[in-house]
C-alpha cells in the first residue's frame, strides 16, 4: 500500500537523513535519530501510518 509519493517522498528521504546527521553530531542523540530514522523509513517504504489514519495520499493513482 502506497501512500507517500513524488516530491513528499523525496523531501522525506533528504530530511530523515539531514536529521540523523544532526542527532548523531549533537552527540548521538537518539530522539532526533528516531525521528529522523521514522521521516526516511517512510520515505523508502512509501508509507505512512498517520497519513492513512488522516485518510491522506499524495502517491499517484494507479489505474
Amino acid at each position: 500500500m502506497c501512500n507517500v509519493g513524488g516530491i513528499d517522498r523525496w523531501l522525506r528521504i533528504i530530511l530523515g537523513l539531514i536529521i540523523i546527521g544532526v542527532g548523531y553530531y549533537l552527540g548521538k542523540n537518539w530522539i532526533v535519530i528516531a525521528i529522523g530514522a521514522i521521516l526516511f523509513l517512510t520515505g523508502i517504504f512509501k508509507f505512512c501510518l498517520l497519513y492513512k489514519l488522516l485518510g491522506i495520499s499524495t502517491c499517484p493513482n494507479k489505474s
